[in-house]
């Protein structure tokens, strides 16, 4: 199956190097986090990760409502993710995702229904279904 879309970034030197896109539209340094023992003074990959899953996500939650009789506008959705780093069993680590999500002009019913679609509709959500539980929580904005 042909991609959509694609992208290529390239990593040079781990977590303390940087990260290039081939077009040059993303150009940053990498740093090791504080709580890491890092000096903390550029973006990691945690953050990376969290952005783009946020950003994807309220996109899941616009084109899933594209069908209904309501629809969520780009100003009517806010997500926050908060990506960790932990120990797994195996001397390696995982990620722990914890996603606020604030819709305004639904319902708590109805925006937790909304974000239960796109949790099937997102790919990050579907890239790591079975390997990362996300932890989600849903409010709704007046």
């Amino acid at each position: 199956m042909n991609p959509l879309y694609s992208t290529r970034i390239t990593a040079i030197g781990g977590r303390s190097g940087s990260v290039r896109s081939d077009d040059g539209l993303l150009e940053l340094p990498l740093a090791l986090p504080k709580a890491l023992g890092g000096a903390g003074a550029a973006t990691n990959p945690e953050q990376l990760f969290a952005a783009g899953y946020a950003a994807c996500f309220g996109n899941a939650v616009i084109h899933g409502t594209r069908g209904q009789q309501k629809k969520i506008r780009d100003d009517e959705v806010e997500v926050a993710a908060t990506v960790g780093l932990v120990p797994d069993a195996n001397g390696g680590f995982a990620l722990t995702v914890a996603m606020e999500v604030t819709l305004a002009g639904v319902d708590q019913a109805e925006a937790e229904a909304i974000v239960a679609a796109a949790h099937r509709i997102c790919p990050y959500s579907n890239a790591i279904k079975g390997n990362i539980d996300v932890a989600f929580s849903v409010r709704i904005r007046p």
